[in-house]
């Protein structure tokens, strides 16, 4: 079975309800230039909440070429469960932060495979590539790109997921997991979740 994230949670109502709804990590944001970005103090009410509530919910910290140090402070304060790395972060820093630390790839032709199989960490997350931008931009990454990571390695998917082709998803790549942001959002509100699209995605057949 295929195991969801919901990434860019920014309050522990849009957290609670995707633990409840069976996901299985949520993604805080870390990054400042993120629509979605949480500060630490933001943060720390919508950990305390999971960790009351739901306690199996892994919590995922999103870093964007941050130091060694602010990520081991911010992971350390707020209890993280994993460290997604999502900028142009060496493969040297995924081997420090071991083993919570995993690398963004974005599919940005052949030399991402490459890419994928230098880091190390338990997974890669593939991620569309969209100039200017490291993620969250609702663009769909690169399925048959993906699919032949996914045959090497361990793959969590982001990149435009939605409801409507998470089932595709799957059945084209194959992930451990489906990351997804801006496909169950409110219109015109990236930073809250709609709770008819969670519902919708967290129900597909996967």
């Amino acid at each position: 079975m295929t195991l969801f994230k919901i990434c860019g949670i920014t309050c522990v109502e849009d957290a609670l309800l995707s633990a409840e709804l069976g996901a299985y990590a949520i993604g805080l944001n870390f990054w400042p230039r993120s629509k979605r970005y949480v500060t630490v103090e933001e943060a720390e009410p919508i950990v305390a909440a999971v960790r009351a509530r739901a306690r199996a919910t892994r919590i995922v910290g999103v870093f964007v070429d941050a130091s060694f140090e602010t990520i081991v402070a911010v992971r350390d304060e707020l209890g993280l469960d994993f460290v997604q790395l999502h900028g142009d972060e060496p493969e040297e820093l995924v081997e420090q932060l071991a083993p919570s630390a995993f690398k963004a790839i974005r599919l940005d032709g052949r030399s991402a495979l490459e890419r994928a199989r230098r880091y190390g960490g338990p997974h890669v997350l593939l991620d569309a590539a969209v100039a200017g931008s490291p993620g969250g931009t609702g663009a769909c990454a690169d399925w048959a790109l993906a699919a032949e990571i996914a045959r090497e390695r361990p793959v969590w998917l982001a990149g435009g997921i939605t409801p409507d082709n998470a089932a595709d998803a799957v059945a084209a790549v194959q992930p451990v997991l489906l990351d997804v942001a801006s496909g169950v959002e409110r219109p015109d509100e990236p930073r809250r979740k709609a709770p008819a699209l969670l519902r919708r995605l967290l129900t597909v057949p996967a």
